[in-house]
This record gives structure tokens, sequence and C-alpha cells, in this order.
């Protein structure tokens, strides 16, 4: 059975997410995305693992704790939206358990997309609006191709961009202000 392209549900996305894990609904709209090139692979790995050194799980040792972080969950944001960005994060003061079910429908607090250039306003026009219609808080984009990070902070009339960066400057990204990174370290590139 085909899916439906447009006009996809849940159940359309269910029905393909076990052969086909990284379809996500957008809008409505059963899309499939992009075979992730090394570049982009290398720079979701090294922003996830540097987020997650300070920042995943409950406070403690010497790590900041308060966060759930994990890649390529499926998230609901809405009826017939369900993305799957490449890092995402929940705030553990307002999710005291690690999200769970397929797809997760607590919203997060934090995603980073890598920039595909196969499809470059997927990331930076499409789903910006979603994130943002959904109240996402912080979002990320990371271009390895460019060698760019842009921070946004929701605010009502849209994300408001608070940082443009590029190796090889040391940065405090919010959500995550409390630790200072290398761009190079965070986008993988010239480490």
């Amino acid at each position: 059975m085909q899916p439906a392209a447009h006009g996809a549900t849940l159940a359309d996305l269910l029905a393909v997410s076990d052969e086909k894990p990284y379809f996500e609904l957008l809008e409505g709209e059963l899309s499939q995305k992009a075979a992730p090139l090394f570049s982009h692979g290398d720079t979701q790995f090294s922003i996830g693992e540097q987020v997650r050194r300070h920042f995943r799980g409950p406070p403690g040792g010497d790590k900041l704790g308060g966060w759930w972080i994990g890649g390529e969950v499926h998230v609901e944001l809405a009826p017939n939206e369900v993305v799957v960005p490449d890092v995402v994060g929940w705030r553990i003061d307002r999710l005291p358990e690690p999200p769970a079910g397929f797809p997760v429908k607590s919203r997060p607090d934090w995603i980073c997309e890598v920039a595909s250039p196969s499809s470059p306003s997927r990331d930076t026009v499409r789903k910006l609006r979603m994130y943002h219609r959904a109240g996402v808080p912080h979002y990320w984009i990371a271009d390895p191709d460019q060698q760019t990070l842009t921070v946004f902070r929701w605010q009502p009339e849209g994300y408001l961009v608070v940082l443009t960066t590029q190796p090889p400057e040391q940065v405090r990204p919010e959500p995550f202000e409390a630790v200072e990174y290398s761009v190079a370290a965070l986008l993988g590139v010239g480490e």
C-alpha cells in the first residue's frame, strides 16, 4: 500500500515507520529526509556529543545536567506534524522522565537541525515555521558546508536570531550558555 503524499496522517507515517524510519509528516505531507552525507552525520554527532557531555540527565558530579538529549527522535508537534530532528532536547524540570512513545508527544525545549545541501529550505523555512508554531523555545541550524551555526529564540512574532557564528569563535549558545563551546568542536570541523 502506497501512503498518501498530501493529506497524510499519523497512520500513514506509522505504516512506513519500520521500513522507512526517516520519514516525517510535514504539514500533512509524508516526506522522506535526505540521505545524510558524512559531514551532516559528523556535525549531528558532534553537537549531540558536546551538549550531552555537560547537560544530559539530572545534575550531579561534574555535569550541569537538566536535560534529556537525543537524536533522530520522532516528535509529534501537532496533528499531521511529526518531525525527526537531528538533535533534540527536553528540560528535566518540565519533563521529569525521559521522553517515551512513538512519536513523542511532548514539545521539545530545543531542536537542532543540520542543514542538508539537497533541501536547504526544509530546515531554514519550512521546519523553522513549524517549530515556531509549536512553541519550541530554542532552535539551532548547523550548516557544515558553510561552517556556520545559527541560534534562534522563540518570540511571539517569529524566531529571533540571537547568534550567528563560525569557527574559530568561542560561544555560549542559548539554551546552553552556562558552557563555552568552540564552534569548530560543535560543527565537527578543524578540531
